[in-house]
């Protein structure tokens, strides 16, 4: 495996995501598409500690940091979407749009 195949892998998850975010209207699928765009990042981050400085560990720890910050994230934003559908049963962009305060 070389450094190009992973960050064309990340880029092939990178377009995925944006496909993905772009095209859907449930709330859900865009968060999923938000989520691999994110997830080609780490890869990329990765494969670039991996092969270009495998001996320190700051690209490990910066991994690790990406990695929970997006967990909280994407807990945080699944919550929303939870409360927003219980609240008024919207669970379309397109609908959560017009709401107002």
């Amino acid at each position: 495996m070389t450094l190009q195949l992973f960050l064309l892998l990340a880029a092939a998850l990178f377009a995925i995501g944006v496909f993905g975010a772009l095209s859907q209207q449930s709330v859900v699928m865009v968060m999923m598409g938000l989520e691999l765009m994110v997830n080609a990042v780490i890869v990329a981050a990765a494969a670039f500690w991996y092969f270009l400085a495998p001996a320190a560990p700051d690209g490990q720890v910066l991994l690790l940091v990406v990695i929970s910050a997006m967990t909280v994230e994407m807990a945080m934003g699944f919550a929303v979407v939870t409360l927003l559908f219980r609240a008024s049963d919207v669970d379309m962009t397109d609908m959560a749009a017009e709401l107002k305060r």
